[in-house]
């Protein structure tokens, strides 16, 4: 049996935070989505979800019109069986992660982030799986006193550190 690998590359404005993720029923989008809102009231969010049997749809929802787009769109050009992204505005994972992290349906996240995203893919005649991401790029140095004070103040006016 062949086996084809494909870099897909996921398409956002640099602003638009991503999650990438398995999870493995078709209630996943519901879900997943009451878990957002319950977790940030008012949160930004397109999501989609690769159905796996049946009519095998791209299911979704979301609360910005943009996102949802988006969320389907990529969706669709990832195309591997229960996978979901969850794409969000003005709103880092690190708020929504833990409670993505308890919706019964999810197994796995594969990233979380803001970064350019490829997603490599096996593709066989059963259909596609993720096996794995790129997350942005290569690391260009070795964080010196300077970068740390940076890295530092970074959390702290953010507020995640006191």
């Amino acid at each position: 049996m062949a086996i084809n690998l494909i870099s897909v590359p996921v398409k956002k404005p640099d602003s638009v935070n991503l999650i990438l993720g398995q999870a493995h029923f078709i209630k996943t989008v519901e879900d997943l989505h009451e878990a957002l809102v319950t977790a940030v009231p008012g949160i930004k969010f397109g999501l989609a979800f690769c159905e796996a049997s049946g009519p095998c749809l791209v299911r979704w929802s979301g609360t910005d019109e943009e996102l949802i787009v988006l969320a389907r769109t990529n969706a669709r050009a990832i195309g591997a069986g229960h996978s979901f992204i969850i794409l969000l505005r003005d709103c880092f994972p690190i708020n929504v992660l833990p409670v993505l992290r308890q919706v019964p349906e999810v197994c796995s996240i594969y990233c979380a982030t803001a970064n350019e995203v490829e997603v490599i893919l096996a593709e066989t005649t059963s259909g596609r799986g993720i096996l794995g991401v790129v997350d942005g790029v290569c690391p260009k140095g070795i964080e010196q006193e300077a970068d740390i004070a940076e890295r530092r103040s970074l959390l702290r006016r953010f507020g995640y550190k006191l």
